[in-house]
């Protein structure tokens, strides 16, 4: 099963109106390492796919591509 966080991660942030680095201070990472998640090199951890999940306010499953539901 192919994994669409990179790609939900990408349209969040777009809707939210926010940069990359606005992410990535919101849930204390480095730029780098939130630009690595949306472009599909790394996977988050569960903490940081908490919260990134919490941030966006829809479900880790939804942010993962298991579910269609936020």
């Amino acid at each position: 099963m192919e994994l669409a966080i990179n790609k939900r991660l990408k349209e969040l942030r777009k809707e939210k109106k926010e940069t990359q680095v606005q992410v990535a201070a919101a849930i204390g990472v480095v730029e780098q390492y939130y630009q690595k998640l949306e472009y599909g090199t790394n996977l988050p951890g569960i903490e940081n796919a908490w919260k990134l999940a919490d941030h966006f306010g829809v479900t880790i499953d939804y942010l993962v591509g298991r579910s269609d539901d936020r």
